[in-house]
């Protein structure tokens, strides 16, 4: 039995060696007939053509756009400190965070008992010192009143005397009545002389009364300011905010009590380099008024405003360079102060330019012209403003050439390419970016839209297009994250 197995192995093995030996020459037999086939008569190579996107430079008038970023302030920024110092004894219901305000409401009162005082106690010593100056100017009609009549008891005096004199001097009177006649003028003349004294005792005595009466009335009116000042009233129509006082607490003097802001009166401070602001200023270096757009985005909602430039810094701060320039706002609807937002300023329009993709230029300032034969040549080009993802060329002598819009490592001068030409629309064909929309679930999306509800910070015509988004079968993911971001999802 061992015997016929190892036959029929012995028998196996030499099938299978045949067989392999027949499969060899028949591979051999192929190599050498394909060896010694006829190839016929060989072609020279051909030259590789690179497919290229071509369009057709035309000079025309583009206004450029700058983009920069700033913050949203206030013009009109008030901090409201107590000038008195004690309790709070009324404190308006409007005072507190996001309340609108108008000029010359009252927000909060200080007790105002000892102000109080002060001022009763002030107009007291004011009526005091009226009585005073109206018994001194009496006084001093008085004393005019006697001093005219010694004049006039003087001046009769006077007379007695003179005839006294007359008659003594014809020989008729005596010595002794020309004596009394002298002595009663000297008494009259002396009385003059003790008016004039008591006139001029009434005079000082009215000067000060007066000054009295000013003293006094400045006291008042120092006491009428000190029980203004228990009274905290809006200075102009705003908004509240950082409000920290209460009902009942005791404030110092100077005490900081939140702050009004008027929302109505904004600007945008940016900053900008020293090449750009270049471009922003007048042969005389003044600003010139460009009109500016504004934007924001709340919860994927864009809000916009517009507005122009207005004035720039007077100095550029330690260790920053560039110009601070600022940007009036004409209406702007939902911004805060404190916003970051995305500004546009439309510079002067340029004439015989064209606007081209930034990869359409090579690092070394040219472009690739399509020359004669459908071969690439290489011409300078004159970047005057890069804008995104887009760059302003002067056009010059390239106007009506041909030129790559997507610029690769494979092309370059002198090499031959297979044009593809069409309208701006298919160029931006590959980049144009789509919105990536996501499924959301039921109990997601409904998250999202009480979010969205119960938001202060949105204006209602941001917050109903952001819900109209929300209730859509597919959501933008974009806004799905901005919300999710605020939610602190």
């Amino acid at each position: 039995m061992r015997f016929l197995t190892r036959s029929l192995l012995g028998l196996f093995l030499l099938a299978l060696t045949l067989a392999l030996l027949a499969v060899g020459g028949v591979t051999l037999k192929s190599a050498f007939d394909i060896r010694n086939a006829d190839t016929g008569p060989s072609r020279p190579a051909e030259e590789r053509a690179f497919t290229a996107r071509v369009v057709t430079l035309s000079p025309d008038r583009i206004a450029p756009v700058m983009t920069a970023f700033g913050e949203v302030r206030s013009r009109r920024q008030l901090e409201l400190r107590a000038a008195a110092a004690g309790p709070i004894v009324e404190l308006t219901p409007e005072f507190a965070d996001g309340t609108a305000v108008e000029a010359g409401q009252l927000l909060v009162r200080i007790d105002p008992a000892d102000a109080q005082s002060a001022l009763d106690l002030a107009r007291t010593g004011m009526r005091e010192a009226e009585a005073e100056m109206r018994d001194a100017e009496r006084a001093l009609g008085l004393a005019h009143d006697d001093l005219a009549a010694a004049q006039v008891q003087e001046a009769l005096r006077a007379q007695a005397l003179e005839r006294q004199k007359g008659i003594a001097g014809r020989g008729l009177g005596t010595a002794a009545d020309l004596e009394a006649a002298e002595l009663a003028m000297s008494n009259a003349s002396q009385g003059v002389v003790s008016r004039r004294q008591a006139l001029a005792q009434a005079e000082a005595r009215v000067e000060k009364a007066v000054t009295a009466l000013d003293r006094q009335g400045l006291t008042v009116a120092d006491a009428e300011r000190r029980l203004a000042e228990t009274e905290l009233r809006a200075e102009f129509s705003g908004v509240l905010s950082g409000v920290t006082a209460v009902a009942g607490g005791l404030v110092a003097k100077t005490e900081k009590l939140g702050e009004l802001i008027d929302p109505e009166a904004l600007e945008v401070a940016f900053r900008v380099s020293t090449a750009q602001y270049a471009r922003l200023i007048d042969g005389g270096g003044r600003l010139k008024p460009l009109p500016v757009k504004a934007a924001v985005d709340v919860l994927g909602a864009e809000l916009t405003a517009r507005g122009s430039l207005a004035r720039v810094d007077a100095a550029v701060g330690a260790g920053l360079s560039g110009r601070l320039v600022f940007a009036t706002l004409d209406t702007a609807r939902g911004f805060r102060p404190g916003d970051f937002v995305t500004l546009e300023i439309a510079e002067p329009p340029l004439d015989g330019v064209a606007l081209i993709p930034a990869r359409a230029v090579g690092s070394d300032g040219t472009l690739l012209v399509l020359g004669p034969g459908d071969r690439l040549e290489s011409a300078p080009a004159e970047v005057l403003r890069r804008q995104g993802d887009d760059v302003i060329v002067r056009v010059g002598a390239l106007a009506g050439r041909e030129i790559v819009v997507e610029r690769t490592s494979l092309l370059g001068a002198g090499i031959l390419v297979r044009p593809v030409r069409g309208n701006g629309a298919a160029l931006a064909e590959g980049t144009e970016h789509h919105a990536t929309l996501v499924d959301l679930t039921p109990e997601r999306r409904a998250a999202l839209i009480a979010f969205v509800e119960g938001s202060g910070a949105m204006p209602e015509e941001a917050k109903s297009r952001v819900l109209a988004q929300l209730r859509e079968e597919r959501v933008p993911a974009e806004i799905v994250s901005r919300i999710e971001a605020r939610m602190g999802g």
